[in-house]
């Protein structure tokens, strides 16, 4: 049985508590989809170019912390919410300690062991609310978060795929978002189960009024790829006036998509979505170089221009949040689109 809602006096709580969230100052109205680390790059990028900024997030992760809430409390998955959280934290003194308070994981020879403390604060306050997207906007308030975190579905979702895991061989199917993510092979179609899941009318609202939208980067068929198979959400996109664009991956990843080129990437995100149209795919300078076909393929299957800035960090080999920012600044200033730097 839920726990019973409790009530809140706004009255009560301190001023920065009783802000609306999310936070609205300057910039455009920009939403960011995916996950994880990628996910997490992106909003740290976005953050320095508008305040009015929302995260939409993949709610089918099964591993680690997450998985082990997410089976014990029967709720969604809150690791990827927390991550994206985390990266909308303020830059001061207050954000940079709760970024790390629920960043930390504990070590122990308990149950406690590897448990985030970020995502039993938000099951905390999912059970106490008995509402993901309010225990999300709350969580936002304690962090003073520069945004909104919202998840891309209002149910916990298992993400399954046929992959020939040898060239040649028979397919299987693999289910659960950190076997795929772990398996080696070519991974063919992606599918959700259940099948058709609702989308958080929140999230619907934040994509029509959205002025940028984003896909990736990041895992590409457990945390880009499933926005794209909710139905509501993806109809949402595909109709929307706003300018679209597709952050792709660094080349070099690992098990999921190790043996896909930058083409192929393209080319499976089509096969699942051959609506879908962008007007930027963005792309590291020097993976764009090192495969020619790139741009043809952006132009033929999206009618989207390709867009090239260098975008790697020097170590770990990964998205630069401040080379992505000043690309994606760059684009929206091509687009007409003004910004609110705040280098």
């Amino acid at each position: 049985m839920p726990a019973p809602r409790i009530g809140i006096r706004t009255d009560e709580l301190p001023l920065y508590l009783t802000h609306a969230t999310p936070h609205r100052g300057g910039g455009p109205r920009i939403v960011s989809f995916g996950g994880g680390h990628g996910l997490y790059a992106a909003l740290r990028a976005f953050r320095l170019l508008t305040e009015n900024l929302t995260a939409v997030v993949t709610v089918a992760d099964d591993g680690g912390s997450s998985g082990r809430l997410r089976e014990e409390l029967g709720g969604l998955p809150p690791g990827d919410l927390r991550m994206a959280l985390a990266a909308l934290c303020d830059d001061g003194e207050w954000g940079r300690i709760w970024r790390d308070v629920i960043q930390h994981r504990f070590h122990s020879k308990g149950p406690l062991d590897q448990h985030s403390v970020g995502n039993l604060l938000i099951s905390a306050l999912w059970q106490l609310l008995g509402d993901p997207v309010e225990g999300l906007d709350w969580m936002a308030r304690l962090l003073r978060a520069h945004g909104r975190v919202l998840p891309m579905s209002s149910v916990p979702l298992t993400i399954e795929a046929d992959v020939e895991l040898r060239p040649g061989g028979p397919t299987t199917v693999i289910r659960g978002q950190s076997l795929l993510a772990s398996t080696p092979g070519r991974v063919g179609e992606v599918r959700l189960a259940p099948s058709g899941p609702p989308a958080r009318q929140e999230t619907i609202e934040a994509v029509a009024e959205a002025e940028v939208l984003n896909l990736g980067p990041g895992s590409w068929y457990t945390s880009v790829m499933p926005h794209l198979l909710v139905p509501d959400l993806a109809a949402a996109i595909i109709d929307s006036d706003a300018l679209r664009c597709l952050t792709l991956n660094l080349p070099g990843a690992k098990a999921e998509t190790a043996d896909l080129s930058l083409v192929d990437h393209l080319e499976s995100l089509h096969a699942h979505s051959p609506r879908l149209r962008f007007d930027y795919v963005l792309v590291d300078s020097e993976a764009a170089a090192a495969e020619p076909d790139l741009e043809r393929i952006a132009g033929s299957l999206f009618e989207a221009r390709l867009w090239t800035r260098p975008l790697v960090s020097r170590r770990p080999r990964q998205h630069d949040s401040l080379k992505l920012a000043s690309c994606y600044r760059d684009m929206l200033l091509d687009a007409g689109i003004s910004v609110d730097e705040q280098w």
